[in-house]
């Protein structure tokens, strides 16, 4: 899409959410790193994020300046963005004499406009980060301020602009506002509209794809599934393979098949159960348990179509790239995805592998399904992690573990979706906690697995906060799991966000 509006990636794990507000608007934003700058060609704007670097290490991540300058369009720097481009016009950045991180209030100054024109002038803003501007260059203009009269939003000139907080993350009230009052300075800003990006990909696929054969794994999830409907529909002939894990839900199998044979494709459907936990078996790293998955699921998929494949289809989508911090990326890995690792890397290297839904998050691939066509059980499904139960049964995984987490996520589900909660929230399921606690059954001492639920309101699944679900659901899913589920005898509910824990238990 021709002037993007480009996001420098320099780490922050929310720098996605900074492409998703700028999406929201109703505009075409690309994530880049520092070093491709050159390469957007002429962006419409550009934005400088983020990051868990200081300015003042050596080898700090830069950018190249005097080409941001000679773009003539409108620039915004973030936290690290920010100091960096103070240090550029000839300021300075010290240590804080603390570490923000949380809420703050901006006190807009007298008379400010630009990118905080129109605001209340008193709200809360979202910090993170440790450094400052300490001195300010003789043209810079303060425009905002927080309680203690700390500069936090500057102006250096009519195209520079800096912010020392987070206006992508919702904790910021009047983020989304900044962004928009951002965005009005530009000009030629690309239109960002699901039904026309929706033909954009499909070109992307045919380019891509070049005739070459392609092989797709399908799991009946949204991202597979809608990632099958994507290459139907641009016309690919592709190989739809199902790896029966082992680690899926229960009759998840059967519920795949059904569906595939309802969207009229054919796949073929690999029981590979017994290899999957004989692979895992006494490996309790939530790391290498995804390394093992996600490598055992590309033996198995390449032996059963043959070395002749010369194209992978995947269902990444853009939050499993930012997490993994793949590619070059600066940001921090949070954890590695099943369809990140070494194998899988190397054939992208070589150019043999393409995931046409790695811009996109997940609400966006539901908008592309709904599109396509796909009906709404399918696209308004809850996500389910690729290496499947396994992230949800810390420490060794066993075929016990498996039935009882299967057996005990099933009652959650369908409670779920009796008392109308299912389509409510973003994610739910029960795990199991690997210890054993002392309970009573009839007149015994039972010593058997505690059980935890979970569930989670989230946009992106980058950010998260607990379902507040009533206390007579969680107790009704309590009194049955303790009595239809062998091997249980306490239940405990999950109220913690997104960060600091993950929606997955691994």
């Amino acid at each position: 899409m021709d002037h993007p509006i480009a996001v420098i990636d320099f780490g922050s794990q929310y720098t996605q959410l900074i492409v998703r507000r700028i999406r929201e608007l109703g505009y075409f934003s690309r994530l880049y790193q520092p070093g491709e700058l050159r390469e957007v060609g002429a962006p419409a704007a550009v934005i400088l994020s983020g990051g868990p670097r200081s300015t003042r290490e050596p080898n700090a991540p830069d950018i190249d300046f005097e080409f941001l300058k000679s773009l003539e369009v409108p620039v915004l720097g973030i936290c690290y963005g920010m100091q960096l481009l103070n240090l550029k016009f000839g300021g300075e950045v010290a240590p804080g004499n603390v570490r923000e991180y949380g809420p703050a209030t901006l006190l807009v100054e007298p008379g400010a406009d630009g990118i905080l024109n129109g605001l209340k002038g008193h709200s809360q803003i979202w910090m993170s980060h440790s450094d400052t501007v300490s001195t300010l260059p003789e043209e810079c203009r303060v425009i905002g301020r927080n309680l203690d009269g700390v500069p936090v939003a500057l102006q250096w000139n009519a195209c520079f602009h800096g912010i020392q907080f987070h206006p992508e993350v919702s904790h910021t009230q009047e983020g989304t506002d900044i962004l928009r009052n951002f965005l009005s300075l530009a000009k030629d800003l690309p239109k960002f509209r699901m039904a026309s990006f929706k033909d954009e990909l499909i070109e992307r696929v045919r380019r891509e794809v070049g005739g070459r054969k392609v092989v797709c794994g399908v799991s009946g999830g949204v991202d597979s599934s809608v990632l099958a409907a994507l290459l139907h529909e641009a016309g690919v002939n592709a190989r739809y393979i199902f790896v029966d894990t082992g680690l899926l839900r229960e009759n998840e199998a059967k519920e795949v098949q059904s569906l595939f044979s309802e969207m009229g494709t054919e796949i073929e459907t690999i029981d590979a159960s017994d290899r999957f936990l004989s692979a895992l078996a006494e490996v309790t790293d939530p790391e290498e348990k995804r390394r093992i998955i996600g490598r055992l699921f590309v033996d198995i998929f390449f032996g059963a179509v043959g070395q002749d494949v010369e194209l992978l289809a995947q269902g990444t989508l853009y939050p499993d790239v930012i997490e993994s911090a793949t590619s070059g990326s600066i940001a921090a890995t949070i954890k590695t995805h099943h369809n990140r690792v070494d194998r899988i890397m190397e054939m992208k290297k070589g150019g043999r592998v393409i995931e046409p839904l790695d811009e996109l998050f997940k609400d966006e691939v539901r908008q592309l399904g709904r599109i396509l066509g796909l009906p709404e059980r399918v696209v308004s499904r809850h996500p389910f992690p690729g290496p499947g139960l396994a992230v949800r049964c810390p420490g060794e995984v066993t075929r016990e573990k498996l039935e009882i987490v299967r057996h005990a996520d099933r009652i959650f589900i369908d409670l779920l979706r009796e008392r109308n909660w299912y389509d409510s929230v973003w994610q739910a399921y029960a795990a199991i906690i690997p210890v054993k606690t002392v309970g009573v059954k009839g007149d015994e001492r039972s010593y058997e697995y505690a059980m935890s639920l979970r569930a989670v309101i989230s946009e992106d699944a980058m950010t998260a906060q607990w379902a507040q679900l009533p206390y007579e659901l969680l107790g009704e899913a309590s009194n049955r799991i303790l009595n239809e589920v062998p091997g249980v005898n306490r239940v405990l509910y999950d109220i913690s966000t997104k960060p600091p824990a993950s929606i997955e238990w691994e």
